[in-house]
């Protein structure tokens, strides 16, 4: 083997044992050690795909369906550089959601078979795309995104704190049918806690909360860089709840908070907290699993959409938003301020 190959095996073995002990370690320094490893295993033209100034208007340029991407995608990278590259995205989740989002991944192969006439490439477990906005380091500011069909992960650090935010998942299908995979409801968790919400309402709080007897069609905010509703009721306030109703309601918002590791999760529980009963739960559509449905929570500080309606009510889109801090922009300005 030769020196550089033991190298970059090295590294691998590095990070890897770096990742077996995020939950012990400062997501940032993780982070960056990450990042770092992954740029040192790149050729110069690999470094010009993945790499980007941190000011960029890339970095502000997200999506969630199958499209042409800028960044180095997974499928061209060597096999010493892809245990690298998950490293990294293993460091920004937590491990549910690194499942999560390695999970959606394999789900294009299930979409491969079932849509016979896809053009070649369109469904492909490794058409995914990493992509490093300046230069990373623990202290500094940069930011990383790993991005393809269903998953879009947006990270920006600002002095030893991460953003992570706007953080979408999807899945097609939402839950397998057929073959050896039978069963697989990759975000069931996203749609059973929800559920459990809206049926423990009374007829009356149910009149405020389902604001549509139709399911909307996708998430409002699809992939706009500014999250904001557009004037749609807000269904029922966390206030008109009975203890028991909040308990649900928490236990579903912090399925979307343990999505990344703890120092982030912590940050989006303290919102939650802040938030108290200014929590609003708004429901669209059917009530009984197999039937499109749509909910969102809206706070001052964050949203979460989901919706299940396409391909027969069985496709989901799920998405945290932070309305200040989608790409790191309360960071920035925190720390823009401070510096000046």
């Amino acid at each position: 083997m030769s020196p550089e190959r033991i190298r970059i095996f090295a590294a691998a073995a590095g990070v890897l044992l770096l990742m077996a002990a995020a939950n012990r370690t400062h997501t940032p320094l993780v982070m960056s050690n990450a990042a770092q490893a992954l740029l040192n295993s790149l050729s110069g033209e690999q470094k010009a795909k993945a790499v980007f100034s941190f000011n960029d208007e890339e970095r502000l340029n997200w999506h969630f369906i199958p499209r042409e991407r800028k960044g180095l995608s997974y499928k061209h990278m060597t096999p010493e550089q892809r245990p690298l590259a998950l490293a990294l995205l293993n460091a920004s989740l937590s491990q549910q959601g690194f499942v999560k989002a390695t999970s959606i991944m394999s789900l294009e192969e299930i979409l491969k078979i079932q849509e016979n006439n896809t053009p070649p490439g369109r469904r492909d477990p490794e058409n995914y795309f990493f992509s490093i906005f300046g230069e990373p380091s623990e202290n500094g500011t940069w930011g990383f995104r790993f991005e393809g069909h269903h998953v879009a992960m947006n990270f920006t650090i600002v002095n030893n704190k991460v953003a992570s935010s706007p953080m979408f998942y999807g899945t097609n299908p939402a839950e397998v049918k057929a073959g050896p995979r039978a069963g697989l409801r990759v975000l069931g968790n996203e749609e059973d806690l929800a559920r459990a919400v809206v049926k423990s309402l009374t007829p009356e709080q149910r009149k405020i909360a389902v604001v549509a007897d139709v399911a909307l069609k996708d998430i409002i905010t699809m992939a706009d860089r500014k999250a904001a509703l557009k004037g749609q009721p807000s269904g029922l306030s966390a206030a008109k709840m009975t203890p028991a109703q909040r308990q649900l309601l928490q236990a579903l918002l912090e399925e979307y908070a343990n999505n990344i590791p703890e120092q982030g999760a912590a940050a989006r529980r303290d919102l939650i907290k802040k938030a108290g009963t200014n929590l609003n739960f708004a429901w669209t559509g059917g009530l009984e699993k197999g039937e499109g449905h749509y909910y969102r929570v809206q706070a001052p500080a964050f949203l979460v959409e989901y919706d299940n309606t396409q391909n027969n009510n069985n496709h989901v889109h799920s998405v945290w938003r932070d309305y200040n801090g989608d790409f790191g922009f309360d960071l920035l300005g925190n720390h823009y301020t401070a510096s000046h």
